[in-house]
C-alpha cells in the first residue's frame, strides 16, 4: 500500500504566503465584482471596463425587463377578484344607480290616507314634487332596512298644504316617502312625480 508523504514544514506555506494568497484572491474577486459581475446583472460599471466588454448594455436590458414584468404583475386583489369569475368583478365596477322617472295619481277621500315609499340606497337622492287640488296633511320619513320600535325620521310634515317639492336625501338604506290624510270634507286628487336614484316606488297604504 502507498502512503502519501506527510509534507516536511519546510514545505508547508508560510503565515505571510497563506495572507498574501488571500488578499490576491480579494483582490482578484473585487476586481471581478466591479468589471464584470456589477455591469452584467445591475448595469453599473464604475470602471468603465463593463461599457467596453459590452457587459453594461445586457446589465441595463436585465433591469428593463424585471421592472416591465414587475408593473405587468396584478396585484392581490385583482388576481383575487379574477379567481372568483366576472360576476364579482363586474358587481365592484357596478355603475351607480340608474335614474328612475314616475307620476302617481292618488285620490284621498274624505278622512282617507296614503303613503308612497320609495327603496332606496343611503346617500341616493330624488327630486319630488306634489300638488293637490285640496288641502291635506303631510309627513314625509324614512324607516331603515331593519327599523326599531319607536324610531323616526322625518324630512318635513305640514297641515292643510296643497303641495311641495325639493329634494330628498337618503339618510340610510330603506325606504323613504310621505304620508297623507285628507281632513276636509271633500274628495281630494294629489299627483306625485319622482326622479332621481331609487330602486322602486310603491303605494304602501
Amino acid at each position: 500500500m502507498y502512503n502519501t508523504n506527510i509534507p516536511t514544514r519546510v514545505e508547508l506555506p508560510s503565515s505571510k504566503q497563506l495572507v498574501r494568497s488571500t488578499l490576491l484572491a480579494v483582490i482578484a474577486a473585487i476586481v471581478l465584482l466591479v468589471t464584470t459581475v456589477l455591469p452584467a446583472e445591475y448595469g453599473i460599471d464604475p470602471t468603465g471596463a463593463g461599457k467596453l466588454l459590452g457587459l453594461t448594455r445586457m446589465g441595463s436590458i436585465k433591469i428593463e425587463l424585471a421592472e416591465g414584468a414587475k408593473s405587468d404583475q396584478p396585484s392581490v386583489e385583482t388576481s383575487q377578484l379574477a379567481k372568483v369569475g366576472p360576476s364579482l368583478i363586474a358587481r365592484v365596477k357596478s355603475a351607480p344607480p340608474a335614474l328612475n322617472k314616475n307620476e302617481l295619481t292618488i285620490m284621498l277621500r274624505p278622512g282617507q290616507a296614503a303613503e308612497v315609499k320609495l327603496s332606496m340606497a343611503k346617500d341616493a337622492s330624488v327630486s319630488y314634487q306634489w300638488q293637490a287640488d285640496g288641502p291635506v296633511n303631510f309627513d314625509a320619513h324614512g324607516d331603515p332596512v331593519k327599523r326599531t320600535k319607536g324610531f323616526y325620521h322625518g324630512y318635513g310634515k305640514g297641515r292643510g298644504v296643497k303641495g311641495d317639492n325639493g329634494k330628498l336625501l337618503a339618510a340610510f338604506d330603506g325606504t323613504h316617502g310621505w304620508f297623507w290624510r285628507n281632513r276636509t270634507n271633500k274628495d281630494v286628487t294629489l299627483r306625485l312625480n319622482t326622479e332621481g336614484e331609487y330602486d322602486s316606488i310603491k303605494r304602501v297604504l
